[in-house]
Parts: C-alpha cells; structure tokens; sequence
C-alpha cells in the first residue's frame, strides 16, 4: 500500500477486510458439516479452529474502520486536513488522545499492513486446522 492516497488506501482495505472475513466466514460454516463433530482431539480441536476464525473477523472490522476514516480523509481537500480530520474523529470517540502531532499518511498505512498481516497469519492458521480436521473426518475420525 505504499504511495496510495488515502481514497486508494480505503479501497484497499475495504477489499481485503472483505475478503479476509469471507474466508473466516466460509471456514465456520464449511466445517461442521464437512469436516464432523468430532474431530483428532475433540472439542480442543474445534476451540482452536473457532477461535481462528474469529480473530480475522475482528480484524476485518478493525480494517472496515480505517477504511471508513480513510474515505473521510480523501473527502478533505489536502490530506493534511484529512488526517487531521481522522485525528479528530478518533479524539472525540476517545480512541487517541489529542497531542497536537498529525501522524503522516505513511505511518498510518504502516499500522494497517501490520493488521492485514495479522489478518493473513490467522487465516492460515484457520485454513490448516480446517484441513487437518477434515482429513481426520475423511479417515474416520476415531476417537
């Protein structure tokens, strides 16, 4: 995402956020009636898998929310304005506190890599335990 304005910017996360939930979506519906109620160890199995699932999902609405203060900030006609409209915003929901310092565009895009990478790492995660419990299913599941 480097060198992307900020409209570009929220494009792009609004994409992956939607695609990276969709995933973890398609994974908890797909696994119970694919891959069986009992899986190789039980119900630590599927903890695992759910709480895999969920992670990118919280992920994905953290990045929907910087997708929708980027689009504020592309509304702005400088971008100094727009990040410090985004500042503002985020001071009056309480989520940072004024300290009269704009964070640049590049440092902001720095942290919303950092979330889709996070983001990444536990769909794949999500994506092994999917398949290593449905290959337990399709050897019989013996426990």
């Amino acid at each position: 995402m480097t060198g992307l304005s900020a409209d570009n910017a929220a494009r792009s996360l609004r994409r992956n956020s939607l695609i990276g939930g969709g995933i973890a979506l398609a994974i908890l519906a797909a696994a119970p009636p694919t891959a069986g109620a009992h899986g190789f160890t039980g119900p630590l199995a599927w903890w695992l898998l759910l709480s895999f699932c969920l992670l990118p999902l919280a992920f994905s609405v953290h990045l929907l929310f910087d997708a929708a203060l980027f689009r504020l900030a592309a509304s702005h006609d400088t971008e100094e304005a727009g990040l410090a409209a985004i500042d503002d915003v985020l001071a009056r929901m309480g989520l940072r506190t004024r300290d009269g310092r704009t964070a640049p565009l590049a440092e902001r895009l720095a942290g919303c890599r950092r979330l889709l990478r996070l983001q990444r790492f536990s769909l794949v995660i999500g994506i092994a335990l999917y398949a290593i419990l449905l290959l337990d299913a399709a050897n019989g599941g013996g426990v």
